[in-house]
């Protein structure tokens, strides 16, 4: 197995792997970018952004990135395809495997790994991304002003993302699948109260429909009881709100996280308990999760491993 040394590679290539990319390509740290399981991470599969400073007119999530992407390649930042498959945080220079087949070993890392919306695992999600299903309300909320919208979520998230949907929506129905909500009591009642919320207790999603994109959803209601009930509702848009996974599994033997999986940093850093090993992004973001949060944490853990390596006399 070949092995290189870099002074710093980073993980991920979202919002917060290329801006990480950026600063460290800008100080001459002569960084290494492995794309991971997703080039260019979430927002390639979403349509349009209109919350990302800088685009007064909006910019489609493709071309975000591949904008991202071509400032850090003009400071020489090096990217390759390819998944980190083991990781050995013990000594520095740390070890990182990729794809089974090539060794490198980094004086620092950047963890930017992102995090994975949860699906239902239905056929017509994968059809209709991008075309009226959505995991995130505060992305794509903007969009459904004045129409019917539906979440899918029983918990905490699912009722935020209902409540924010009520503030641009016309008619929202929260689809639960047990007979209770498990969000806090605070979050129960604000839904509960809301006169453009609708929840519908013991209801199941079993498909979509639509010519051009999302027009509504097949449900059925008390499933595999003898009263169960199958008909189809009108919405607009259909936004998951089940929770996400971090994609933090390889790194766990070596860093702490919270019990979902998100990476857990030092207070408002980057840094990790391994020193000289930072996570920036959604993978330690289990509370905003959005494109211009996650390029402000990569800026972070940029900087910081730019200090470390200065501490260290590595540069």
């Amino acid at each position: 197995m070949s092995t290189e040394r870099v002074k710093c590679l980073i993980i991920g290539s979202g919002p917060a792997g290329y801006t990480a990319a950026i600063y460290t390509g800008r100080a001459n740290i002569n960084p290494v970018l492995y794309e991971g399981i997703q080039p260019g991470g979430q927002l390639t599969i979403t349509t349009e952004v209109e919350n990302f400073p800088g685009y007064p007119e909006g910019i489609t999530g493709t071309q975000l990135m591949d904008d991202l992407r071509a400032q850090a390649e003009r400071f020489g930042v090096e990217i390759r395809t390819g998944i980190i498959t083991k990781v050995d945080f013990s000594e520095r220079p740390y070890k990182l495997t990729i794809d089974d087949e090539k060794e490198i070993e980094a004086e620092t890392v950047i963890i930017s790994t992102g995090a994975s919306a949860k699906y239902l695992g239905l056929d017509d999600e994968k059809k209709y991304a991008g075309m009226g299903v959505s995991a995130c309300a505060t992305c794509d909320g903007f969009f459904y002003r004045k129409k019917v919208v539906a979440v899918v979520g029983g918990g905490d998230t699912a009722c935020e993302e209902a409540v924010y949907l009520a503030g641009l929506a016309k008619q929202v129905y929260l689809i639960v699948r047990k007979p209770y909500l498990r969000a806090s009591q605070i979050m129960q009642e604000r839904v509960l109260n809301h006169p453009k919320i609708q929840v519908l207790f013991e209801h199941n999603t079993v498909g979509l429909f639509g010519e051009n994109g999302v027009e509504g959803v097949h449900l059925v209601k008390r499933k595999g009881e003898a009263d169960e009930e199958y008909y189809d509702l009108a919405i607009d848009g259909f936004f998951l709100a089940i929770g996400h996974n971090p994609n933090s599994e390889v790194f766990k033997p070596w860093i702490e996280t919270d019990e979902v999986g998100y990476i857990v940093t030092e207070g408002a850093t980057p840094r990790t308990r391994v020193p000289g090993v930072f996570a920036a992004g959604d993978v330690a973001d289990p509370h905003y999760r959005q494109a211009i949060t996650a390029a402000g944490s990569g800026c972070k853990a940029a900087i910081e491993a730019e200090r470390f390596l200065s501490a260290n006399g590595l540069l």
